[in-house]
């Protein structure tokens, strides 16, 4: 020994297990909703680094929510093929080092959205942190097979929040798009569950494929499937959007129901994974035809 204070060397690692604490893939799919909701808030655009502080504070929000998700499910994560690479699964960050990450992103978020933005969107926000963290995670998620469908509201709140980011009050237009969101999200996440149904079952997760059965489901994601392309006819209908958007919905819509009817005959899980992978397109397609509509009227008018 020569006397000299060790220095500890930076672990890139680290950095990056912090990084995926996050749900970085996860985060980006809420913002891109949340801007379509600042985008679609005004007629104009709104200032960039208001719209910035918007995103910023939000995202953080998301990603303090997604590490809470991380220490709390620790457990569950082990015994799930999908989620055991996970760094507090993987005993690399501790269940308390990602709860403390948490709160400072939490903290740093609320923050930022309630001196920066608006006090209203920095409520909302973290009232869907605790939506998806504790009604969600803690207590459906283990309870009810309905727990994707009730605790699916939280997640679909990010349209509803860039829209207040901009205007600083509710209306019933961003509802619209919640509403969008919540019946996406059934049919979403119980194609990836038919998939993982035996993780499910190992893990004591209450998914509906668990449940009620790999058919049931297959028959409850066509229903979700028909509702979601009628809650999608609803910004047409009021006027929110133009024919570009109802056009590319139709089309859309009749797509993912294809997939749906698709996995409904078929005895293979691979279509499940199909459909699931589809759904995230079809989400960030929808939103940008939103936005594309959007524009296009906006320079009609």
């Amino acid at each position: 020994m020569n006397g000299k204070p060790q220095v500890q060397s930076f672990d890139p690692q680290l950095l990056r297990d912090y990084y995926l604490l996050t749900k970085p893939r996860v985060v980006a799919l809420l913002l891109l909703t949340a801007w379509v909701g600042m985008l679609l808030a005004e007629p104009t655009l709104a200032s960039l680094g208001h719209m910035g502080l918007g995103l910023a504070g939000i995202g953080l929000l998301a990603s303090a929510a997604a590490a809470m998700n991380h220490s709390l499910e620790s457990g569950i994560d082990t015994q799930m093929r999908r989620t055991r690479w996970r760094p507090v699964a993987r005993g690399r960050i501790s269940t308390r080092a990602a709860m403390i990450f948490a709160l400072w992103l939490a903290v740093a978020g609320f923050c930022l959205l309630y001196l920066g933005v608006n006090p209203l969107t920095a409520w909302l926000t973290l009232a869907s942190l605790f939506g998806y963290a504790i009604v969600y995670t803690l207590l459906l998620k283990k309870a009810t097979p309905q727990n994707i469908v009730i605790g699916g509201l939280a997640g679909a709140m990010p349209p509803l929040l860039g829209w207040t980011s901009i205007t600083g009050q509710l209306s019933a237009e961003p509802w619209l798009l919640v509403m969008i969101i919540f019946a996406w999200t059934p049919p979403h996440f119980w194609a990836l569950a038919i998939h993982r149904r035996d993780e499910y079952a190992n893990a004591r997760i209450p998914m509906l494929p668990v449940t009620h059965g790999i058919e049931f489901t297959k028959t409850a994601i066509l229903f979700y499937l028909l509702m979601l392309t009628l809650v999608c006819l609803l910004p047409y209908l009021i006027g929110m959007s133009g024919i570009i958007y109802l056009v590319g919905s139709l089309g859309l819509n009749f797509w993912f129901c294809w997939h749906g009817w698709l996995l409904k005959r078929s005895t293979s899980s691979v279509q499940a994974m199909h459909t699931f992978h589809f759904s995230i397109y079809h989400l960030m397609l929808l939103f940008g035809l939103l936005i594309l509509d959007h524009h296009w009227l906006w320079r009609l008018s």
